[in-house]
């Protein structure tokens, strides 16, 4: 009966939202569910002094600002980089021979991040069943090559609700229901249940689960999950339970010593809430010195071999690196007893993208006019997807943040510097990307933007939002339909050109939206889309919006030169737009970005960039015809 449990492993990275980390363990699975985890856990002091230095900055670099691209290349501004530690702890593991997955726990009380602000949470992961997760998870999606699930992103609400759920079926007989025991044991039954869920393609659980724990050590939020994993720790055994915790080691001062306080106290605070580390991942601006290392371990109790140092690297796709060449995978697997089931860790392919992006010397500058510029994890996807299509077209992406409102007319009169400056920007880009969004606020500045592009023969790509936008502006511009707008904008328009969705619901926000992946036919396959996609009769992308094109006003448009040439299955929904005669104007509905992955950029990002460049012709002209036989849409 044993043989029918797979092992498998959990890596579990515990981390507060400002500071770095908590890389957790690998687990084994028995038929007593036994678990191995690696926790990281960082500290409420390594996350004031990151407040207070600057690590702040929205960069990877600790020690200095670095300049705008080198701040979308790294660790998130909002810490030390727990979701890149942790998702390069599980390219090193499975690049081993091991197969990964990995679960995000949020100790908010929002069932899931649909609902939250893009400017407090950064952007909204939208998974392909549709879940609205963190964005750590595209992270670990984008490093690992996996699909996760909305199980995967553990919050606190999905667990209250849980045990809510069952009290009022009657589950509990009676009994009194309290956070010890009902609440963990809710925790870690989801963990177990999650973590051996196949998100590889291939059939059976997976080797590895690299779960990251938001919050800080201390936080009230984040205690009955650290109890949860308390509890977990004891019930599986230390040979299956891998603690990391990841902590900041500052240089304060003149003197420029390795400060190793914060990471002191953080693990003495972690100890007393019964958790000892077996590994410290220490981010820094620098290497540590040797002495620094020792006195940590002097310390901590944790051995010197086991002090991992993640310091500045010139790009992320080196932490990996970093980790592999400080023998990370083998402290993780000793302590769990893996290393027979595990290979020497191979990544030539990491390193060889990591060299290429260092040695690359051309850039291309994408204006990217948004509503929500001022936190660059808003559309942290959206940066990403660009990194990756540049790369693959030999060219560093310089992205060029252009605040939507400061190109309106209004801007002019009230702050004219802003908008003659975010003017100057947008004419001196080689393509314009207008990303999603809600809201009214900075509209007319895309419509002003999409109208440039397109007056202009500037490559121009719009994503759900930036599709809509088109269709207004090409509906005021072209066609002269008086207000033409959304109905989002103004309910009272005489000319909706886009429309509420029938489905949605106007009552309740939260999972009402259409989304996750769904299948978009092209109606014509000569189309430029369609040509980047190598032909295919279909595509399958992610989405997340409420609102679409009114299908009423396609004739009138398709008539003034502006064709759609991808829909949904029922053929009234508009999925693709796109303006002949054009070097590349594409609108999509859908998300693209979410689904880009180094080394396998997303097709119209990728095509913005060779148009940017002027190759776009050349590279259609390479690509082999691989139109799929598939069902047609009714």
């Amino acid at each position: 009966m044993l043989n029918l449990i797979s092992l498998a492993s959990l890596v579990i990275d515990y981390t507060d939202p400002l500071a770095g980390g908590i890389e957790d363990a690998e687990m084994r699975r028995t038929f007593n569910m036994g678990i191995g985890m690696v926790l990281v856990v960082t500290s409420e002091a390594s996350q004031r002094i990151l407040a207070e230095s600057s690590a702040g900055d929205p960069a990877y670099l600790i020690g200095e600002a670095p300049p705008p691209l080198e701040a979308h290349l790294g660790f998130k501004n909002r810490g030390l980089g727990k979701g890149v530690t942790a998702s390069s702890i599980g390219v090193v593991l499975k690049n081993c021979g091991l197969r990964v997955t990995s679960i995000k726990i949020d100790p908010y009380l929002n069932t899931d991040a649909g609902t939250m602000s893009p400017f407090e949470h950064g952007e909204v992961f939208v998974l392909d069943d549709g879940g609205e997760v963190d964005l750590d998870l595209g992270n670990y999606e984008r490093f690992l090559d996996v699909t996760l699930t909305r199980d995967n992103n553990i919050t606190t609400g999905k667990i209250y609700q849980s045990v809510l759920d069952k009290e009022r079926r009657g589950d509990y007989l009676g009994k009194t229901v309290q956070v010890v025991p009902h609440i963990t044991d809710a925790i870690k039954d989801w963990i177990e249940s999650v973590s051996s869920v196949p998100v590889d393609g291939k059939s059976g659980p997976a080797d590895v689960c690299v779960i990251e724990l938001g919050g800080t050590v201390g936080d009230i939020e984040s205690m009955p999950f650290i109890e949860a994993l308390r509890q977990l720790s004891f019930s599986v055994g230390k040979e299956n339970f891998c603690l990391v915790h990841v902590s900041l080691v500052p240089v304060l001062g003149v003197v420029g010593e390795q400060k190793t306080k914060p990471t002191q106290h953080s693990v003495r605070e972690l100890r007393a809430l019964g958790l000892t580390p077996d590994l410290l991942a220490c981010r820094s601006a620098q290497p540590l010195l040797h002495g620094t290392k020792e006195k940590l371990s002097q310390f901590c109790h944790v051995p010197v071999a086991n002090i991992l140092n993640v310091h500045d690297v010139p790009n992320i796709w080196h932490v990996p690196l970093l980790l592999r060449n400080q023998n990370a995978h083998e402290a993780i697997l000793k302590q769990l007893n893996c290393i027979s089931m595990a290979s020497p860790p191979d990544l030539q392919a990491w390193t060889k993208m990591a060299e290429t992006y260092d040695n690359l010397t051309e850039s291309v500058k994408i204006a990217m006019v948004g509503k929500y510029t001022g936190l660059s994890d808003a559309y942290l996807s959206v940066i990403k997807a660009l990194l990756h299509a540049c790369v693959a077209c030999s060219m560093k992406p310089s992205v060029e943040w252009i605040a939507a409102s400061d190109l309106e007319d209004e801007s002019a009169r009230m702050t004219p510097e802003a908008h003659a400056k975010a003017w100057e920007t947008l004419k001196s880009c080689s393509c314009v990307l207008v990303p999603g969004g809600f809201g009214d606020r900075g509209v007319q500045g895309m419509i002003l933007a999409a109208k440039f592009a397109r007056e202009n023969k500037i490559p121009y790509l719009g994503i759900c939002l930036g599709m809509q936008i088109s269709v207004i502006e090409y509906s005021r511009s072209v066609l002269g339909l008086e207000r033409a707008n959304s109905e989002e904008f103004d309910a009272d328009t005489p000319n909706p050109v886009v429309i509420f969705m029938p489905e949605g619901s106007r009552t309740h926000m939260g999972s009402t939206m259409r989304l996750g992946s769904r299948i978009t036919f092209f109606k014509n396959p000569d189309c430029l889309t369609s040509k980047l996609y190598q032909n295919p009769a279909c595509v399958d992308e992610r989405h997340r919006h409420r609102y679409e094109v009114n299908p009423d006003f396609i004739e009138q448009l398709e008539g003034a030169g502006l064709k759609f040439v991808g829909n949904d299955e029922s053929g009234r929904r508009m999925e693709v737009l796109e303006l002949p005669n054009h070097p590349y104007y594409i609108g999509v509905q859908f998300h693209p970005e979410f689904k880009s992955r180094p080394g396998r950029p997303s097709a119209l990002f990728q095509g913005l960039i060779l148009a940017a460049t002027g190759r776009l012709q050349a590279y259609l002209s390479s690509l082999p015809d691989l139109r799929s036989k598939v069902p047609q849409p009714l």
